[in-house]
């Protein structure tokens, strides 16, 4: 029996690739319910906006980057190019937004 071997480990590298985005898009879920359940309290209820918002962008990342995993694993099994990297740019906007959110917010209501 002999197997083809491609320019990747076939069983590790696309598992370690699917759970860093589920680490990433889980701590942004994490940080958005931390955000619904804090925030109005402490600066009104239109802050619930931030977290619900971050809640529903999380929730795309999260069906987005399953998609993204499927496609590199393919890409990579079939010896074509990988996907582009829009996905990864839309998590680094998404957290640079939430931290200037946080800044914002602690800067304007210091407590």
């Amino acid at each position: 029996m002999t197997t083809e071997k491609g320019p990747w480990d076939p069983g590790l590298q696309p598992e370690r690739t699917a759970l860093a985005w589920r680490r990433s898009v889980l701590s942004l879920l994490i940080g958005s319910a931390a955000a619904i359940r804090i925030l109005p309290p402490v600066v009104g209820l239109w802050s619930l906006s931030i977290g619900i918002t971050g809640v529903l962008v999380s929730s795309a990342l999260w069906v987005a980057s399953a998609e993204r995993v499927r496609r590199e694993d393919h890409a990579l099994r079939a010896g074509t190019s990988l996907p582009g990297g829009l996905l990864l740019a839309l998590l680094a906007a998404t957290v640079m937004a939430a931290a200037a959110a946080g800044i914002a917010i602690s800067v304007l209501f210091p407590r």
